[in-house]
C-alpha cells in the first residue's frame, strides 16, 4: 500500500465500500437463468395442477350423479310401497327433478308428512356456469325419461336418468353424457 493510502482514511473507507457494492445483488446473467428455471418449472406443473382439477370435477360429477340417482330410485321404492300416490299409466318415476326437493305427501302416514329425497339439486360441475335457483338446476341436468332408448335419452313425462349436458371427454375418454 502506498503511503497516500494509509494517511488518508476516506479512500480506505471507500475502497471497502465499493468491494461491498461488488459483493451484493445479481447480475443479470444469474437472474435471466432463474426466471427460465423458474418459467420451465411452471410449464411441467400446470399440465399436472389442470388435470388434477378435471379429476376432482369428474369425482363430484360421479358424486352428484349417484346421489341424484338413488334419490330416484328411493321416489320408485316409496311408489312401490305405496308411499306415494301413482295412477295406473305413471311409471312410478318423479316427474321432475325439483320434486325429489320439495317432498310428496306420504299416502301411509296418517298426519300426511312430506317424503323428501334431497336436500337440493347437485350441480354439474363440467356446466361451465352454475345455476342458483332450484327452477333453473333442474334444466342444468339432461333428463332421460322411462320411455326414452338409453342411446338416445329424451325428455317425456317422468325422470328415470339423469345425465350430464357437457359436450367435453372425461380423462377416461367417454364422454361425460354418457356417465
Amino acid at each position: 500500500m502506498t503511503l497516500y493510502r494509509l494517511l488518508n482514511p476516506r479512500i480506505k473507507y471507500a475502497n471497502m465500500c465499493y468491494t461491498q457494492k461488488k459483493l451484493t445483488g445479481f447480475t443479470l446473467i444469474e437472474l435471466i437463468v432463474t426466471v427460465v428455471i423458474v418459467a420451465i418449472l411452471a410449464s411441467v406443473a400446470m399440465p399436472v395442477i389442470q388435470l388434477n382439477v378435471k379429476r376432482a370435477k369428474e369425482t363430484e360429477l360421479r358424486a352428484n350423479l349417484r346421489q341424484i340417482r338413488e334419490a330416484i330410485d328411493a321416489y320408485k321404492k316409496a311408489t312401490e310401497e305405496g308411499r306415494v300416490k301413482k295412477s295406473i299409466e305413471q311409471s312410478g318415476y318423479p316427474p321432475n327433478l325439483l320434486l325429489l326437493v320439495t317432498g310428496i305427501e306420504d299416502e301411509k302416514d296418517v298426519n300426511k308428512k312430506k317424503i323428501k329425497f334431497l336436500r337440493r339439486i347437485p350441480i354439474d360441475p363440467m356446466r361451465t356456469r352454475n345455476v342458483e335457483k332450484a327452477e333453473d338446476k333442474n334444466q342444468e341436468w339432461g333428463l332421460r325419461s322411462y320411455l326414452s332408448a338409453p342411446d338416445k335419452p329424451l325428455e317425456g313425462e317422468d325422470v328415470y336418468d339423469v345425465y350430464s349436458t357437457s359436450t367435453e371427454v372425461g380423462i377416461n375418454g367417454i364422454a361425460y353424457a354418457q356417465w
